[in-house]
């Protein structure tokens, strides 16, 4: 195994990530009672030295319910029957997490409904109140 290179301004030292292998419960008939072919990643964003401060609490606010009380990311992958297969695509997802935090949420610019919505809605407003004005009997006539 090797640093996991996320992008050219974040590379995950080897040491900091601890894969493990245990018998899978996916396809492969026979072979899921004798092989170990489930990988399970974990990785402590905490104490990841080269995660930058606001990209560190950005992953961690986004990915709150994955890390455990020990502050540790979990991940698993028993997709493929083989374990390198299963080791290249939990390190993949680890990879797609970091990158989904990586820029911070564009601000929302506010904006001003545009004069057709405007019309479009007082124009329904007033569709909808002849409707109910059509289904109103005038009581004081009859009397």
């Amino acid at each position: 195994m090797s640093d996991l290179r996320v992008n050219a301004r974040l590379t995950i030292p080897e040491r900091e990530i601890t894969l493990s292998a245990v018998r899978s419960s996916g396809p492969g008939g026979q072979n899921v009672n004798k092989v170990n072919s489930k990988v399970t990643l974990r990785w402590s964003p905490a104490n990841c030295e080269s995660l930058s401060g606001p990209w560190r609490d950005r992953f961690v606010t986004r990915f709150a319910n994955r890390i455990n009380r020990e502050g540790e990311l979990v991940l698993h992958s028993d997709k493929y029957r083989d374990q390198p297969r299963n080791m290249a695509d939990v390190r993949q997802k680890l990879v797609e997490m970091l990158l989904e935090c990586q820029a911070p949420p564009k601000s929302r610019k506010p904006t001003r409904p545009t004069l057709g919505s405007k019309r479009r809605k007082r124009d329904a407003k007033e569709k909808q109140s002849q409707k109910k004005q059509a289904r109103r009997t005038d009581f004081r006539r009859d009397g």
